[in-house]
C-alpha cells in the first residue's frame, strides 16, 4: 500500500515538474545551421530515456506527463510499470524521469524537433540485448520490469549509450548555444551513469534470480557488449 501511494505521489510530481520546465526553457533562442541535425539525432535517445523512466516509475509516459512533447508521435510498445521493492529506488528513477522531461523541453526550444518515434520498450527488446551480452539465450528471457535489480541493470544500458553519444557529438558542434546545451546534458548523463554504476557495485555480489548469475557478471557482460 505504501509503495502504491508513493507511485501516485511521484506521478503528481512529474506533472508539476513538467509545468516548471516549460517556464524555465521557453525563452531559449532557436538554433539554426549544421548543429540542428546533430542535436535532433540525440533527441531520439532522450525520447527513449524519458519513456523508459516514466513508465517504469508511474506506469504512464509522456502521453500523460507531457503530451505536447510527443508532437503526436506514437506511444511506446511494451513499456510498463516496474516492480520496485524499495521507495528509495523508485525516487531515484523518478528523479531521472523528471530530468528527461527537462532535457526534451530544452532541446525542443532550440531546434524544431520531430514527433516521438515509435519506441519498442518491451521486455522482448531488453531480453534480446541481454542475450547478446551473454552470447546465449537467458531462460527465462530477461524482463527489465520484473524486479528492482532487473530495472537497475536495464537502466545501465540506456544512459551509457546517450552519454557516449553526447561525448562524440560535442566536437562537431559549432554554435555556442548548442555547445552549452550539450555540455549541460553531458554533465547530467555522467552523473546518472555514475550513480547507476554505484548502485550496481553496491549489489555486485547479489545473485540475479533465476539466472544464478551475480550482478557483477551482468554488469561486466553489458559493459563488454557496449564496447
Amino acid at each position: 500500500m505504501a509503495l502504491h501511494i508513493s507511485i501516485t505521489i511521484a506521478y503528481i510530481v512529474v506533472l508539476v515538474a513538467s509545468l516548471f520546465f516549460i517556464v524555465r526553457t521557453e525563452q531559449t533562442p532557436t538554433l539554426e545551421g549544421s548543429d540542428v541535425d546533430v542535436i535532433e539525432f540525440y533527441l531520439n535517445l532522450e525520447y527513449l530515456e524519458a519513456e523508459f523512466f516514466l513508465f517504469g516509475c508511474t506506469g504512464e509516459g509522456l502521453d500523460v506527463a507531457a503530451p505536447e512533447l510527443t508532437q503526436g508521435g506514437p506511444s511506446p510498445i511494451g513499456a510498463r510499470l516496474a516492480t520496485f521493492e524499495t521507495l528509495n529506488m523508485l525516487l531515484v528513477f523518478m528523479n531521472f524521469a523528471l530530468k528527461e522531461i527537462g532535457h526534451l523541453r530544452a532541446i525542443k526550444n532550440i531546434v524544431r524537433g520531430f514527433p516521438r518515434p515509435l519506441l519498442n520498450l518491451s521486455s522482448t527488446t531488453f531480453g534480446q540485448v541481454m542475450d547478446n551480452a551473454f552470447g546465449r539465450p537467458l531462460h527465462p528471457p530477461f524482463d527489465p520490469y520484473a524486479s528492482e535489480i532487473n530495472y537497475i541493470l536495464a537502466s545501465y544500458v540506456i544512459p551509457y549509450v546517450t552519454l557516449t553519444g553526447y561525448v562524440g557529438a560535442n566536437p562537431e558542434l559549432q554554435n555556442a548555444t548548442s555547445k552549452k546545451l550539450v555540455a549541460g546534458l553531458l554533465g547530467v548523463k555522467s552523473i546518472e551513469d555514475g550513480y547507476i554504476r554505484e548502485l550496481l557495485y553496491e549489489r555486485r555480489a547479489q545473485v540475479v534470480h533465476p539466472y544464478g548469475v551475480t550482478v557483477a557478471e551482468f554488469t561486466n557482460r553489458i559493459s563488454d557488449y557496449e564496447e
